[in-house]
């Protein structure tokens, strides 16, 4: 009786650690990022933003993205999926959506699958959070 209460304790404890490592791990390989790999892999990005000027393309400027309330840059029409999501783009929130946008705020008007690859994502925001202050 006690190895079965002791395996129900241990699984219980295997679980909250693998929840509470879900949870963290975006800001973690945010943090870690390579920001000369995570230009390459942003070169993809310039075909519709900007990072640098502030001025819109197909789609928003990415310059100060950094703490910016999601859909409120002035000058670009964003979705009203958008516009209402409440999101602040932090490491988090772009580690979320860049791995699917559309997944993440349901109704984006932006047309890219996604970054599947957890490194690709956090070397994309580290290199987001020095190029575009």
């Amino acid at each position: 009786m006690k190895l079965a209460r002791f395996s129900v304790v241990a699984l219980g404890a295997l679980g909250l650690a693998i929840g509470v490592a879900g949870t963290v791990a975006p800001a973690a390989a945010a943090e870690g990022g390579d920001p000369a790999h995570g230009r390459t892999v942003a070169a993809r990005c310039l075909a519709c933003h900007d990072l640098n000027t502030g001025a819109t393309r197909l789609g928003p400027s990415l310059k100060g993205v950094i703490g910016r309330k999601a859909g409120s840059l002035p000058g670009y029409a964003y979705s009203d999926a958008m516009k209402s999501s409440g999101v602040t783009w932090t490491p988090d929130t772009l580690d979320t959506y860049l791995k699917s946008p559309t997944t993440y705020v349901k109704g984006t008007k932006m047309a890219f699958a996604g970054l599947p690859d957890a490194k690709d994502r956090a070397d994309v925001i580290a290199y987001l959070q020095q190029a575009t202050k």
